[in-house]
């Protein structure tokens, strides 16, 4: 299992050089890339100059360190097809990036509008038969979370969006700060981790607060405080410990399905290597000289 710190809330205060550096300083051997302004960009093309590589390979080459995995958010479900073609054209860049990289896994969200599901559904569909067969020949590992506001945001439903291409490069992304969408308010955490089962490859790690209790979020007009949802989502990325997630749940059932030593066997379920649990701590770049480390020790105490 590779234990990765997400670079998002670093990369917005500093250098590539710097936080691969720091992230290194903080005990970490991998990065996962979110996106980036110089390299993947929220649903725009990608761009990665040779001067970014360059600047990329030498950190990783000076620290250590290694990129677990890309994230990348592209309209890939629409809701129109011209924003559909240019994310299937902008997937098709990164995976030439992630392979020159000798990055082998891709997480990436199901987007859309989930005031369109009917649409969205079936442009995804649209641009995973273009899209899959690049993937497989490539020996990548896609995998697939459903985030707050994407055409599809519950736990069970994404699961089998995942299972139904039956494919040993796909698999799926459990994101415990997107939790309590994932399953409308309950935050049933070992029911929906286990019913990912085999295909789950990948784990978020943040804390939240439950949108659907009265008052853990407050937002004016009053009317907008529905369960945390009118047209809007809302949720954190918070240290473990800070919010409502079940915690001890999350490490028990991970333990039980044998998550951390699963994809090292001879008959692993999913190519693209290890998996990985991932730090996700966003907005609060001041503590995570305390919370970055807190995290990894946690989870080396957990699960290894």
């Amino acid at each position: 299992m590779k234990i990765a710190f997400d670079v998002d809330v670093l990369a917005k205060q500093m250098s590539i050089r710097d936080y691969v550096h720091k992230v290194a300083d903080w005990g970490y051997k991998y990065i996962e890339q979110s996106p980036h302004p110089r390299i993947n960009p929220f649903y725009k093309h990608p761009l990665f100059s040779k001067e970014c590589q360059d600047e990329y390979k030498q950190a990783l080459k000076e620290t250590g360190v290694e990129i677990s995995s890309f994230i990348v958010v592209y309209r890939w479900s629409g809701p129109t097809e011209e924003q559909r073609q240019f994310a299937v054209a902008n997937w098709k860049r990164m995976i030439e990036i992630a392979v020159d990289m000798g990055v082998p896994v891709i997480n990436t969200e199901f987007s859309g509008d989930p005031n369109q599901q009917e649409i969205c559904n079936g442009m995804f569909f649209r641009s995973m038969e273009e899209l899959l067969p690049i993937i497989e020949r490539e020996g990548l590992r896609v995998e697939l979370q459903s985030h707050p506001y994407d055409f599809c945001e519950l736990n069970d439903e994404a699961c089998d969006i995942v299972k139904s291409f039956r494919s040993k490069n796909l698999g799926y992304v459990y994101s415990s700060p997107h939790g309590f969408f994932y399953d409308q308010g309950k935050g049933d955490v070992r029911h929906m981790l286990k019913y990912a089962g085999d295909d789950l490859t990948h784990v978020l790690l943040a804390d939240t607060f439950n949108q659907t209790m009265d008052c853990r979020y407050i937002a004016n007009p009053p009317w907008l405080n529905s369960r945390g949802k009118a047209d809007v989502t809302i949720h954190q990325h918070l240290a473990m410990g800070e919010g409502d997630v079940d915690f001890p749940g999350i490490f028990e059932t991970l333990r039980d399905m044998d998550f951390a030593t699963k994809q090292q066997k001879a008959d692993a379920p999913k190519a693209g290597g290890d998996n990985i649990i991932c730090v996700s701590y966003f907005g609060f770049p001041e503590k995570m000289d305390q919370q970055a480390p807190e995290a990894l020790e946690r989870i080396q105490r957990e699960l290894l």
